[in-house]
């Protein structure tokens, strides 16, 4: 990285994001963080709600309900950019610095109480769409009319190292139980009674008798930090973070109001190995209410009798709240709760209050928080997803898109589905694996060409666990070679997070295949074969994925087909079934010569028997490249054989 310019942009998001992605202009909201220096941009998130057809006149309202449970406490909306807009550069930037200043003002209250540590400014980006290199220009806080250009944009060469070696993540888990009680007769007040409810929630966060304790989510075999408990009343709500003394990491005092967020991080953790978001220290926050410290008196549990003058209804609304904040490793504990945690709460719960209103007294929704850290976005995001119906209600699907287009995120991927959240319950943020994560993946990795002259390779996009005979000690030698093919293909659909169906036993491929009618009952626990057209009906039953099916009549006309195959893995790069008599293989990939003919096809064989060893594996000819005639004239595909070749197609979807 240059850093030979004293007045600069740091951009630490993708150019990708700064790319134009249409015609019309657009308007992107830069995000930076309180921690960082003042022109440091984070990321970029596009605005999407907009008053009009005109798309730099955003409906400021509807972008800071969502963006303020979106975008993680401690980072924040630090200016904005205007892409493909052609006129006076500094007029833009004006008019983007003004458009951040409203939406800022929209998120004020807790959002404002995370400032910049020092002067804080703003920033307007101007992008012209033919030239595609952004112009940035600054201004301070209240003052629209003064800009100065910054003419140095550097682009940081390790983005995750510059954020995930400054601070750490803060998570906090709250289950929460709400009674709301509307009279019988005045069930028109509902709405105003449960806001209030939840107002004195919120108020409830700053209560002195809460107790907020904090310790380091282990994910390493270092000795673990003792927890740190914080009091309510040890907490400081006036002071903002503009005022607040980043503590030397030598200081470790025993008074919590003196401890840094360093105290929880691990020291021996590499910086040169951070590459994402799982390699980020981790604090969990827990809260508890302890209703006796300020009694001199021992006291038993009590009951308390508050009977109601008139009918009511009852209503208990339930909150599973998850919040996920950044915190500077320097910043005091004290303030990581009440500038991060608690405002992060309170804006979750609200949020979500928003969204129980319209059903109130219906059917009450299934909300529930879930963080995502998508490949190349910083910094991780927060989504509500409302889980009744599941993910293809057409309402979470609209939601996943229009977050796709918000953070740049191709449209035809399923990245922000609930398989692909972060999973920080074994105390690492991990992507929720697999039962059979221990299996071997990606076994055709390292081996070589097969050697086809002047052809071109088409392989398998993605991962996928190499299924094979007699693994995990079930017997199914001698007829099992089609089902471990398909458990192979339903594990590259899992790897590639398009579903969080585990891979199915062969009793439970039996039992899919009942279902639907293709099978009688007596087919459930028996040892007969299926081919391609069974693996089609179980796929489409249990993942929704449709298969194209290619039948050859002979082995010898394989061969013919590798062009349509050259052409699948390259659009579709899915796993492909050959299945021909009574054997069945994977085929992932194929080495093709358009001029000459000459082809070779990528086998991962099922019908290994042996342990997961993959020198053996590989070396034994279990996985590797087979000519259609080898060199002493015989042919891997029999030519009395017909062949069917299952071609599962990607899904399209969010």
């Amino acid at each position: 990285m240059d850093d030979s310019c004293s007045a600069s942009v740091r951009v630490l998001c993708r150019k990708l994001l700064l790319t134009p992605k249409d015609d019309d202009a657009i308007l992107q909201w830069l995000i930076g963080s309180p921690f960082f220096p003042p022109f440091t941009i984070v990321s970029t998130i596009r605005c999407i709600h907009h008053k009009t057809s005109d798309h730099l006149s955003p409906d400021y309202s509807k972008e800071a309900e969502e963006l303020r449970t979106l975008i993680i406490k401690g980072f924040h909306i630090c200016g904005a950019l205007i892409v493909g807009e052609n006129g006076n550069p500094e007029q833009i930037a004006s008019g983007a610095i003004d458009a951040a200043r409203r939406l800022r003002k929209c998120l004020s209250d807790f959002q404002e109480s995370v400032e910049n540590l020092g002067v804080f400014y703003l920033i307007g980006g101007v992008m012209d769409s033919n030239v595609g290199e952004a112009r940035f220009f600054m201004s301070k806080l209240g003052n629209s009319n003064n800009l100065e250009a910054i003419d140095c944009v550097v682009y940081e060469d390790a983005p995750e190292k510059y954020v995930w070696e400054r601070g750490c993540l803060l998570l906090c888990e709250l289950d929460i139980k709400l009674p709301v009680y509307v009279p019988a007769n005045k069930k028109s007040d509902a709405e105003q009674i449960y806001s209030l409810a939840n107002e004195e929630l919120v108020a409830k966060l700053k209560d002195p008798q809460l107790m907020w304790i904090l310790e380091r989510v282990q994910n390493t075999l270092e000795e673990v930090s003792r927890p740190v408990i914080i009091r309510g009343a040890e907490l400081d709500f006036l002071t903002d973070l503009s005022n607040v003394e980043l503590l030397d990491n030598s200081v470790q005092k025993s008074d919590a109001k003196l401890l840094c967020c360093s105290f929880f991080c691990s020291e021996n953790k590499r910086i040169s190995s951070i590459t994402s978001t799982k390699d980020a220290n981790i604090i969990k926050v827990s809260v508890m209410l302890n209703r006796s410290e300020n009694s001199s008196k021992f006291t038993a549990p009590t009951v308390e009798y508050y009977p109601a003058l008139e009918e009511v209804h009852l209503l208990v609304v339930g909150y599973k709240l998850d919040v996920l904040c950044y915190a500077a490793k320097h910043l005091p504990l004290t303030y990581a709760v009440s500038k991060l945690i608690i405002p992060a709460l309170a804006d979750q719960l609200t949020t979500m209050k928003n969204a129980v209103l319209p059903t109130l007294l219906a059917k009450l929704p299934q909300l529930r928080p879930y963080h995502f850290s998508p490949a190349g976005i910083l910094p991780p995001i927060t989504v509500i997803y409302e889980c009744s119906n599941g993910e293809t209600e057409i309402k979470q699907v609209e939601l996943r898109r229009s977050l796709h287009l918000r953070l740049g995120l191709p449209s035809d991927r399923p990245l922000l589905q609930v398989v692909n959240a972060l999973n920080f319950s074994k105390g690492i943020n991990t992507v929720k694996s697999s039962k059979n994560g221990s299996l071997l993946r990606d076994v055709h990795t390292g081996i070589p060409s097969s050697g086809v002259s002047g052809g071109l390779v088409s392989l398998i996009q993605g991962s996928y666990v190499y299924y094979h005979y007699l693994q995990e000690g079930f017997d199914d030698s001698g007829w099992g070679c089609a089902y471990r093919s398909l458990q192979t293909i339903i594990s590259w659909f899992r790897l590639q997070h398009y579903t969080s169906v585990d891979v199915p036993s062969h009793r439970e491929i039996q039992e899919a295949l009942v279902d639907i009618g293709d099978k009688d009952p007596s087919f459930i626990g028996s040892r007969e074969w299926i081919g391609a057209i069974e693996l089609s009906f179980v796929l489409d039953k249990l993942l929704g994925v449709t298969c194209k099916v290619i039948n050859v009549r002979s082995g010898a006309e394989l061969p013919e087909k590798c062009r349509e195959l050259a052409l699948h893995f390259e659009n579709q790069g899915t796993p492909i079934m050959i299945g021909g008599g009574v054997l069945a293989y994977t085929l992932l990939g194929v080495d093709y010569n358009e001029l000459t003919g000459e082809c070779a096809f990528l086998i991962l064989d099922p019908h290994y028997t042996g342990g997961d060893d993959l020198k053996k594996i590989v070396n034994g000819g279990w996985c590797g490249w087979k000519r259609a005639v080898d060199s002493k004239g015989r042919s891997f595909f029999l030519h009395s054989k017909f062949y069917n070749l299952l071609l599962p197609q990607r899904p399209n979807m969010v």
